[in-house]
Order: C-alpha cells, then structure tokens, then sequence
C-alpha cells in the first residue's frame, strides 16, 4: 500500500513541483519579503468592479502566467485542482471559467494549498493525469466582507485578529522528470478537530491544535523526528497561534527552536504594517512557499521541508448560529537532492 501509518501518503514515483507563479496585493509586496513574490498589483480592484471580482482576477492570473511560464499551451493541463475561502468557491470558478481545462473545485480554507498540491500528487502518482495545477488564492476585502464586517462599517480589529492575505498562486505538479527540482515525498491529511472556539477573530488559537495533530502524526506515520527535516513551516498560525503550538509541544516534552517558522508570520511586518496577529488567508502559505521557500529550495538552502497549512471551516452562516470553529491541517513533506 502507498499509506503508511495512520493518515498519511507515500509517493512511489514522488511528483514534483516543476513550476510555481504568485501574485500579491500592494500590502503584501510591501512585507518583508516582497521581492520574492512574481508579479505586486497595485491596484487591490486588480481593475475589477468588486472585490469578489478581482480576487478571481488574481487567481486566473496566477495560472494564466504560469502555464506562460512552463512553455505549456492550456491543452497540455490535465487538470485545474482550486480553491478558496468564497462561497461556493467563487474566486476559482470565475477563475477557471475562461481557461477551458478540466476542473475540481476543492475547500479546505487556509489549508487549501497543502490539499490542492496534495491531491494533485495523488493523482500523478496514480497515473490518472500528467501535468496538474494546483491553486488557491484569497483577498483581504472579501474574506473580511464574507467572515467578519465589511470594511465600510470601520470595526475596531482586536489584537488576535490576522489581515487575510490579498494573493494567489498557481503550482505545476507533474512526474519526476530527471530535473533538479523539489518533490513531494509524502502527504498527511489531517482530521477535524473542533476545540469549542467561537471566536472568528482568533484563528491562531482555533488552528494551532490542528497544527500540533498533523504535525505528530506525520512524525509517527513516518517515523522521523524534527531533525529529519530542515525547518517545519506552519500556514498561518500567526503570533498567537504559533506561540500556542510551542506550548502543545512542550507539554508533550518537546522543545522547538527556529526549525519551526509560521507563514502569517513572515508574510508582513507588525511594528510597521499593523496587521495584528499576523497574515491569514488561503494565499498566505501558497505565497509564502511558491514565492521564497520554492526559490531557497532550487538554491539548496533547504533541502528538507514539511509545510503544515491550517484551516478554520467556519461560515458567516455558522458564525451567525454561535457554532464552534472546526479546524483541520494537511501536511507535505518536500524534498530536493
């Protein structure tokens, strides 16, 4: 069998990540690591008459640019695997809809990424399709409109709030082809976890069990330990939520140091940038890997990476009725001779 342990997916033929594209908002290009990032948009309307709108206009970009990017004509893509945080996936339907490729709608909130890229590995190393991309996006207007309050209505963000990340990114998995790029040599799909939080303004504190779950069953389905990996980088837990997950792990006796970095973290500057806990939002882990831990791993800087992706699956429906938060984590393990 390809699953070993619990939960979690060894590859045979490990396919692997031959090309990745990102687009970021004027906030995020602005960030620490704003350079790293393909293409900044200036204008958060991406020339779109709504926010809705224009965060499906940053999706087709991402994947228009890097089908461009590949040398591929639209007619060489098996398959579209996408989604986001709108209702009913919005962004990647009206993203898709012009491409004219094979299409599968996925939901996984923040956790998107990891189960986009994921799945899309599955499907290479079954054999069912040849060149697959993987993508997500999302967009700090319509998620806060969708999730919270519109910004209009100037709400008071208390401090455990993080600032949905405005962005998109687009992955070309496909077989291993004898080029030096890096490959997934395994993925853990994680399971709901619902710890009774109800505060839609926490997610750090929603998702850092998840991150916690997934983390130590790919440990033990795998049967490595920290060291096997050069860093472990988290989705975006932000400051509350990766300070939360140390405390996880040192009550189990485990002692974290930098190999474990988080992506609402890096993606912007608190003292300057006022956003809060730090950065959310599907795009914010597909950003933060395709844009620099993708590029430091073509230079073998880091040959070893496991990247843990949360989710909070609330809704504004399920906001409005009081209910629980339930979370979930995904985790891929990279690697690069």
């Amino acid at each position: 069998m390809k699953k070993v342990g619990k939960s979690t997916f060894k590859f045979e033929n490990c396919p692997i990540i031959s090309d990745c594209f990102t687009i970021v908002g004027k906030k995020e290009g602005e960030g620490p690591l704003g350079l790293f990032f393909d293409m900044v948009v200036e204008d958060e309307y991406a020339g779109q008459k709504s926010w809705e709108l224009a965060e499906g206009k940053l999706l087709n970009i991402a994947i228009s640019k890097l089908i461009q990017k590949s040398g591929f004509t639209p007619d060489e893509v098996d398959l579209i695997l996408s989604g986001d945080l709108l209702n009913q996936l919005t962004s990647s339907h009206f993203a898709a809809r012009d491409l004219n490729i094979p299409f599968i709608g996925l939901y996984g909130a923040c956790s998107t990424f990891a189960l986009s890229v994921g799945l899309a590995c599955v499907f290479v190393d079954g054999g069912f399709a040849k060149n697959i991309i993987a993508a997500t996006s999302s967009h700090f207007c319509s998620a806060e409109k969708q999730f919270r309050y519109p910004l209009e209505l100037g709400c008071q963000r208390p401090p455990t709030a993080q600032w949905t990340v405005t962005g998109a990114a687009s992955f070309l998995i496909k077989p291993e082809d004898g080029t030096q790029k890096p490959k997934i040599t395994h993925f853990t799909v994680g399971k709901i976890l619902d710890y009774g939080i109800k505060d839609s303004n926490n997610m750090g504190a929603c998702m850092a069990p998840a991150a916690f779950d997934t983390i130590t069953t790919h440990l033990e389905d795998t049967k490595r330990d920290f060291t096997y990996y050069d860093i472990i980088v988290t989705g975006d837990l932000g400051y509350v939520g990766r300070k939360l997950l140390e405390e996880l792990f040192k009550k189990e006796g485990k002692t974290l140091s930098f190999e474990l970095l988080d992506c609402g973290i890096l993606m912007f500057d608190q003292k300057t940038q006022d956003t809060g806990a730090g950065a959310s939002g599907c795009a914010a882990s597909a950003c933060i890997f395709g844009g620099y831990f993708y590029k430091l791993m073509l230079q073998k800087t880091f040959k070893r990476i496991l990247i843990v992706p949360t989710g909070a699956l609330l809704s504004s429906s399920t906001v409005q009725l009081g209910e629980s938060i339930p979370v979930i984590a995904h985790a891929l393990s990279i690697e690069i001779e």
